[in-house]
């Protein structure tokens, strides 16, 4: 029969454990801006508005060719550059 290897800390080492984190370490997350889907805004950008050209669905929302969309300039680029946004 094998034994447990397994080292087990004791409460005082488990509280000085550096993989505890507070609410303080947490970086704080980045919020949607309102009426913008997808990924969320960078720090200091502003949303653009796209047409899409094809059927796209996003967080579970479907929008269908020329809707128009307002989505952080990062994420329009990647629609771009898979053409999923119109030419105009």
């Amino acid at each position: 029969m094998t034994a447990n290897t397994t080292i087990k800390k004791t409460a005082t080492a488990a509280e000085e454990s550096p993989e505890t984190v507070t609410a303080e370490a947490r970086p704080e997350r980045t919020r949607r801006a309102p009426g913008v889907v997808g990924p969320p805004l960078g720090e200091g950008q502003e949303p653009v508005t796209v047409t899409l050209s094809h059927h796209l669905r996003i967080d579970g929302t479907d929008y269908t060719p020329g809707a128009e969309i307002t989505i952080s300039p990062d994420y329009a680029r990647r629609l771009r550059g898979q053409g999923f946004t119109a030419r105009t």
